[in-house]
């Protein structure tokens, strides 16, 4: 979409009067003379999700025990809040586990390799987590992973070639995982084209949309893919180590999970306590363990705002927000050797903005000391996200030109470029 940008300030605050979710930003815990623009690391705190998880501390300081009386299906009760996000049915979407715990749930339930199909097809640009999981999934197959997992390479180490993952679904695979939006780059997949094409070949299909639940709008009901697994503390802001989501199609649910547990038992004879597993046949199957009410409270708070703003107007403020801060970037920065290492096209991008530059690690350290929170990926990524609920356009404004000013007076220099822990 052609959209008409200016450079001045008067023009960000111009975008700021007309954003129809400029009120939504004060439900947020915004730090006073600090702009954040971590949001797809970790999002930032919202009134709702503190208001949600004191009400959890009261129910359980009141009820001790009792509260499993009105809490015994909270974890179906945040599916339900969360399946809007996806539009999938709300027995497909469970909140449990982590992203980690939720892939070897479902691999170890959909992974049922023969001798002719047997392979895992992955991408080389996925978050390694995806990786170590599948590498250690097909080892408890028998396999090794140099055998068992297909690795689709990206020709530029930014982006991937749908069209080579197509042509690498090949005779021999069984199950693909794939990232719904690169954590990088910040690239879309088109999961449709992907998805039913794998389905044509007889490929089980699974997405990873922790960079993507929050920030882009999908609809499972047309994409129908088979699994799909979720972090909720990126732009879903439900705090740090919040439970992860796990979808699981319908049309699995008659497969027994690979990893059984107690909570995934049936309803109706959880309480027998019988040594033989009776599977939940709906998302809620897949559950582990006792679901923990504290790390999962802040989640039912910013659903509740998720739900009442709708991803159809967060994704028209962060595309619009997005193209502003690559304009800005294109305008004042590229003669500095900044540069946008990111899909440009809306379809093709998600809610963050890759700025690549040869100093990136040491402008990150001067961002920050400018009251600036970025993001900083190997090898010279610093990744932006000014997230759609609560970032201004006059905020974007501000980063560019810290940005210049860093640029211009080479104010990186005085920090290390030797690398130590940056989440």
């Amino acid at each position: 979409m052609k959209r008409e940008f200016q450079t001045d300030l008067a023009f960000a605050k111009e975008l700021d009067e007309k954003d129809p979710l400029k009120n939504i930003r004060d439900r947020f815990y915004v730090q006073p003379g600090e702009i954040y623009m971590d949001g797809n690391s970790l999002g930032l705190a919202s009134k709702d999700a503190e208001k949600a998880l004191l009400n959890m501390m009261d129910i359980w300081k009141k009820e001790g025990i009792k509260l499993w009386d009105g809490l015994f299906h909270y974890a179906g009760k945040l599916g339900e809040m969360s399946a809007p996000l996806i539009n999938a049915h709300p027995d497909e979407v469970v909140i449990t586990g982590s992203t980690t715990i939720n892939i070897h749930q479902c691999i170890s339930t959909l992974y049922k390799p023969t001798k002719e199909r047997y392979k895992i097809l992955v991408d080389d640009l996925n978050f390694p987590t995806d990786r170590y999981a599948i590498d250690s999934q097909v080892r408890l197959k028998g396999y090794e992973p140099k055998n068992a997992v297909k690795v689709v390479k990206s020709q530029d180490g930014r982006l991937i070639d749908e069209s080579a993952i197509i042509e690498a679904m090949t005779d021999d695979v069984a199950i693909i995982l794939l990232p719904t939006v690169l954590y990088r780059s910040s690239q879309v997949l088109d999961m449709k084209r992907v998805t039913e094409a794998a389905h044509q070949k007889g490929i089980l299909i699974g997405w990873d949309l922790c960079h993507a639940i929050g920030a882009i709008p999908m609809d499972f009901k047309d994409v129908e893919p088979d699994f799909a697994i979720w972090c909720t503390y990126k732009y879903l802001s439900a705090g740090p180590g919040s439970i992860a989501g796990l979808y699981m199609n319908r049309k699995h649910f008659k497969e027994t999970p690979g990893l059984a547990g107690w909570w995934g038992n049936k309803d109706d004879t959880q309480f027998e306590l019988k040594h033989e597993f009776e599977h939940q046949r709906d998302a809620s199957g897949w559950q582990i363990g006792s679901p923990s009410f504290l790390a999962m409270a802040p989640l039912e708070g910013t659903l509740t705002i998720f739900n009442e703003v709708g991803m159809d107007q967060i994704r028209t403020k962060s595309l619009l927000i997005t193209a502003y801060l690559m304009y800005l970037i294109d305008e004042k920065l590229a003669k500095y050797g900044y540069a946008v290492g990111n899909p440009r096209e809306d379809s093709k991008r998600g809610g963050h903005i890759c700025l690549e530059h040869d100093e990136a690690y040491r402008i990150c350290k001067a961002l920050k000391e400018a009251n600036i929170i970025p993001d900083f990926r190997e090898p010279n990524v610093i990744r932006l996200a000014p997230i759609a609920l609560y970032n201004t356009y006059e905020e974007v404004y501000t980063l560019v030109e810290t940005l210049e000013d860093i640029a211009v007076n080479k104010k990186y220099k005085k920090f290390s470029n030797e690398r130590t822990l940056v989440v």
